[in-house]
Parts: C-alpha cells; sequence; structure tokens
C-alpha cells in the first residue's frame, strides 16, 4: 500500500512538471517569459483560474474549451502532463528511490520531452532548452567528469557523421541542435550505450521517412524526438543493451 501511494504521489509531481512543460513548449519558442503572465487562453486573453489548471483533471472540467470563449484547448496539454507523469514513474521504478539523481535523471528526459514536441512544431529546438539538457546530463552520475567526456566524444562522433552524410546527399543532414542532444545521450548513456541508441532511433525514423516519400510530400523530419526515444529505452534497459553489447562485440 505504501509503494502504491508512494507511485500515486510520483505521478501527481511527474504531472505537475508536465503543466509546467506546456507552459515551456508554448512559450520558450516565441521567446516569451516562462515564469509570468499567468497562464491565460491564447484566444481571449481569460486567465486560467487554479482549479482548471490541475493537470489533466483541469482540461477534462472544462471539457476541453476555454471556460470563457469556448476555444477548443488542445488534447496534447493532458497528454504532456499524462506522458510526464508516467516517466516520472517509470524513472522513479527503475531508481527505486528519490535522490539528486532522481531529479536530475527525470528532469533531463523532461526537457527531452519538451525539446522533441518544439522540434515537431517548428522544426528546430531552442539552445536555451537544449543546453539545459546537456548541463543537467553531466550531473547524472557521480562521475562528471567521464560524463563530460563521452559527451564530448558524441558531439564530436555526431558532428563527424553529419559533415560525410550531409557531403553525400548535398543537403544538410542533421542539425546542431541533434548534435547537442547527442552530447546528452553520451553524459547520460556513455559511448556505446549511444551508439546503440543512435542505431535504434535511426531504424524507428526509417519508417516515417518512408512513409513521407512514398506521398511525396516534402514534410521535414525532425529527428529529436527519435534521438530522445531511443535515449530512454536504452537508458532503462541498460544491462541489456550493455550486455547485448558485449556478446556481439566481447
Amino acid at each position: 500500500m505504501d509503494n502504491l501511494v508512494t507511485y500515486i504521489l510520483i505521478f501527481i509531481l511527474g504531472s505537475a512538471i508536465g503543466s509546467f512543460l506546456n507552459v515551456v513548449i508554448y512559450r520558450v519558442p516565441l521567446g516569451k517569459s516562462i515564469i509570468s503572465p499567468p497562464s491565460s487562453c491564447p484566444k481571449c486573453g481569460t486567465k486560467i483560474k487554479p482549479w482548471h489548471n490541475i493537470p489533466i483533471i483541469g482540461w477534462l472540467i472544462l471539457g476541453g474549451k476555454c471556460a470563457e470563449c469556448k476555444e477548443p484547448i488542445s488534447v496534447r496539454y493532458p497528454l504532456i502532463e499524462l506522458l510526464t507523469g508516467f516517466l516520472a514513474v517509470a524513472i522513479f521504478y527503475k531508481l527505486k528511490i528519490f535522490d539528486i539523481f532522481f531529479i536530475i535523471d527525470f528532469a533531463v528526459f523532461a526537457t527531452l520531452l519538451a525539446l522533441s514536441v518544439i522540434d515537431f512544431d517548428y522544426k528546430a529546438v531552442p539552445d536555451s532548452l537544449n543546453l539545459l539538457a546537456l548541463t543537467l546530463a553531466f550531473f547524472s552520475s557521480a562521475d562528471v567528469l567521464e560524463n563530460i567526456k563521452n559527451a564530448l566524444l558524441m558531439i564530436g562522433i555526431l558532428s563527424l557523421v553529419r559533415y560525410y552524410v550531409s557531403y553525400i546527399l548535398k543537403r544538410e543532414a542533421l542539425g546542431e541542435g541533434d548534435i547537442i542532444v547527442a552530447g546528452t545521450m553520451g553524459a547520460l548513456l556513455g559511448v556505446k550505450l549511444s551508439l546503440i541508441a543512435l542505431f535504434i532511433a535511426s531504424v524507428i525514423a526509417i519508417f516515417p521517412s518512408l512513409y513521407i516519400r512514398f506521398k511525396n510530400s516534402e514534410l521535414e523530419l525532425p529527428f529529436v524526438p527519435f534521438l530522445a526515444f531511443a535515449t530512454f529505452i536504452v537508458w532503462y534497459f541498460k544491462d541489456f543493451f550493455l550486455n547485448l553489447w558485449s556478446s556481439i562485440y566481447g
């Protein structure tokens, strides 16, 4: 029973952070402050009442519409809150302790989630959030210098890949934002696991890429969401992937 209560509290905390992420996702790309003014309807400007701002529940109370002008509120808002809540629970389930490393790991992945959504919206990510994730990842374990070294190695590796692939394709293959995310991956996972995560991200991205090409669409596919998702998979199942690496390469 105590464990259930703990997980519920962790979920509530995570979903509350998810509510804040919604503010970050909306305001940071527009260059707006994430502190003030208080949340309001983008259409009519009505300030959102505190009980309407409760994660997930507030959206349900409002029926997905502004209380004043009835402008639809995207379902993405409660989904991000829900996803961030589950993210917090998953990380706590793995670490089994609420300590500074839980806070840092959760903060890194929450920031990567925000970057992923922004990348979908704008096909670019703000350096402020990207560098925040990288800086936090330096402190994701006690061996900070090793984390920094791995981050620099991954930044160098992906930069090299970028130069070669861009030359072959005669167009920009990877953005600078992707390279900074690679640094975050290196700090979190180390070089070996980061390479596995890069491979997984590339494989997953193949399918929507082929669909876009099949449709002859000019839609640009963001890569940060795939990097973030693959990083979480490899981080969560770290032991499995380390054993896999050892079985292949010794």
